[in-house]
């Protein structure tokens, strides 16, 4: 009996999702099956920050050491929930799997919501596509690191971008073939970074020979970013200035939590369990990442030696130190683990983001890549769009020495300008703002002008050089990829698009679909 209500109620909440759906004017061709768990761990999964932190440690202990990493997380961990909160208030209203560049349309003078949401669908995609970038890759120059463990094996980045592509088209199969395993593979994902980053962090601190004091952990200041034995940047210009460039590794870890909102249009009960998914996944994040930069910070032995560790990768030296090489290869196993998790389900929120926006006649070759496989009903196509992007742009790493912080820059400004446009358009437009079941009240305009400050910030500060000199190896290419964007996404717009691009396309009308919604707010 209590399984047929259960059932009936399932049932329920997934027409009253479709007549949701049918409202922004889109039909549900996208499987509704995922809970408000698996929503949250889509989005706790991309954010993964057992993947941001190792792979941007070396960054974070050149660029202002201990104290930025430590006390940057609290302020951009706080800045971020801000932002989240935000988010999550526009989510509730519209959860369409578009996220930010549908929120853009919406939430705009009707006359100006193309040209939003076209510069919004853009700034998404690129973030989506760099984020994909920064985290596959990550796990591909892990994979490279284990593999010198007790061997004399040296990866060259010609090795390192070849694990890289077959990383990606591992996680693309799995998007493609074994998409009805995803769900699970959720579930998984989630015990796997909160059970596997609280065992990491008690196995260092209790198997390290020595521990860092307090004082180093939350006061050392290092600048390391002068190249070649040049000046750092904090005697050519200022610490501040280190500080500030410092909080990149903070910030792109807590990116992509947007995933809960494209994941939507396959989540029941989607106007609360996607905004909640994405408050819940910056919450935890945040607490698991602190704890986890406590814990390596603690751990380290010989800090001139983790810095110029020969494996590359200071987290990696930090687990010869402390657990030898046999248990050194296994806590690298749960950190690769994490980061293939993250970026398989990366390559599904940008995937299902890319879909809604070729839906809606957003990217060239829409007509194309708007098919979902009738098998799976998957949009298949866009997840080896995605996957395909994603190595392109990696491939100045190899020949730039500073690519990888450049990639995470590029994701941390692409998905955070797409997050503040809907937002500032809703203070800008609040008259026209219809709130979904998640609300912020009273809260609610602060909070969204304190997200659009922050973010026009961040979008600043990460274009800015992170090493001196500033050269072809060392030059921040973030500018460059936001630049094309720009260029691109305006350019076009004038040229082209803006004759016939007209921002969301409505398939349908919840009359078309065969119901209405009473005075009693039934659905029927």
């Amino acid at each position: 009996m209590e399984k047929e209500e259960a059932e009936v109620a399932i049932v329920k909440l997934n027409v009253e999702d479709e007549v949701e759906l049918a409202r922004m004017g889109y039909k549900q061709e996208l499987k509704r099956e995922l809970s408000l768990l698996q929503n949250f761990g889509v989005s706790f999964s991309i954010i993964s920050v057992i993947t941001g932190i190792p792979s941007l440690f070396l960054y974070g202990l050149n660029t202002g050491g201990p104290a930025v990493m430590v006390w940057g997380w609290v302020v951009v961990a706080t800045a971020t929930m801000i932002v989240g909160l935000a988010m999550a208030e526009v989510c509730s209203a519209h959860p369409t799997s578009g996220g930010p560049y549908y929120w853009a349309a919406m939430l705009s003078d009707p006359d100006n919501a193309p040209l939003a949401s076209w510069i919004t669908g853009w700034f998404n995609m690129l973030g989506q596509v760099a984020v994909t970038t920064g985290i596959s890759f990550g796990c591909a120059n892990f994979l490279s690191t284990v593999c010198t463990f007790g061997t004399d094996f040296t990866p060259a980045p010609k090795t390192t971008i070849g694990v890289y592509a077959a990383v990606l088209v591992s996680q693309g199969l799995i998007n493609t073939f074994g998409v009805h395993l995803l769900k699970y593979l959720n579930n998984i994902s989630v015990w796997w970074h909160a059970v596997g980053t609280s065992s990491l962090v008690i196995a260092l601190l209790a198997r390290a020979p020595t521990h860092q004091s307090a004082d180093f952990v939350f006061r050392a200041f290092i600048d390391g970013t002068g190249i070649g034995g040049s000046e750092g940047w904090g005697t050519r210009a200022s610490h501040a200035y280190v500080c500030v460039i410092g909080v990149l590794m903070a910030q792109y870890t807590l990116t992509g939590f947007d995933a809960s909102a494209h994941m939507t249009e396959e989540t029941q009960n989607a106007a609360m369990a996607g905004p909640i998914g994405i408050i819940t996944a910056i919450g935890v994040s945040a607490v698991l990442g602190w704890f986890l930069i406590l814990g390596l910070l603690f751990s380290i032995q010989d800090l001139a030696g983790t810095i110029g560790s020969a494996t590359g990768q200071p987290v990696a030296q930090i687990f010869l130190d402390t657990v030898g090489e046999k248990g050194a290869i296994v806590l690298m196993v749960i950190v690769i683990g994490a980061m293939y998790f993250c970026g398989t389900f990366s390559v599904t929120s940008n995937s299902r983001m890319m879909f809604a926006f070729a839906r809606d006649g957003g990217i060239p070759g829409h007509v194309f890549f708007r098919k979902i496989d009738t098998k799976t009903g998957t949009p298949v196509r866009t997840v080896w769009l995605a996957c395909t992007l994603s190595f392109l742009l990696a491939l100045p790493s190899l020949g730039s020495s500073v690519a990888f912080s450049a990639a995470t820059s590029i994701a941390t400004i692409g998905l955070y300008i797409s997050y503040g446009i809907p937002i500032a358009l809703r203070v800008l437009y609040r008259k026209r703002f219809r709130r979904g079941p998640f609300h912020l009240g009273a809260f609610s305009v602060p909070v969204s002008i304190g997200a659009v400050t922050w973010i026009a910030c961040i979008a600043i500060i990460f274009v800015l050089p992170q090493a001196n000199p500033v050269d072809s190896q060392t030059l921040n290419y973030a500018i460059v990829a936001v630049g094309i964007v720009i260029a691109y996404s305006v350019v076009f717009w004038l040229i082209s698009a803006r004759k016939w691009f007209v921002g969301p396309v409505k398939q349908i009308s919840a009359e078309e679909m065969g119901v209405s919604k009473g005075v009693d707010g039934v659905y029927s």
